[in-house]
């Protein structure tokens, strides 16, 4: 049996990102979250925090489901 090296870590580096792309967008979300309760105390309005917020965690959704489509099909 031989293995395949470059190819192994080919694949850890794109799961690496992969990874470290969907942490960093859901931490997004939660921060535009933050900001919007922040605004809303001190009697703001922070339409767009909410909204990138949302869009955030729409984007971490389809990735997830993304990856999960690969893995069935």
């Amino acid at each position: 049996m031989k293995i395949d090296w470059a190819a192994l870590g080919s694949v850890f580096g794109v799961s690496l990102s992969a990874t470290v792309a969907l942490v960093a967008l859901f931490t997004l979300g939660l921060v535009g979250l933050s900001k919007h309760e922040t605004a809303t105390e001190q009697g703001g309005a922070a339409t767009l925090a909410r909204s990138g917020a949302y869009a955030c965690f729409a984007l971490v959704a389809a990735a997830v489901g993304y990856g999960i489509y690969l893995i069935v099909s």
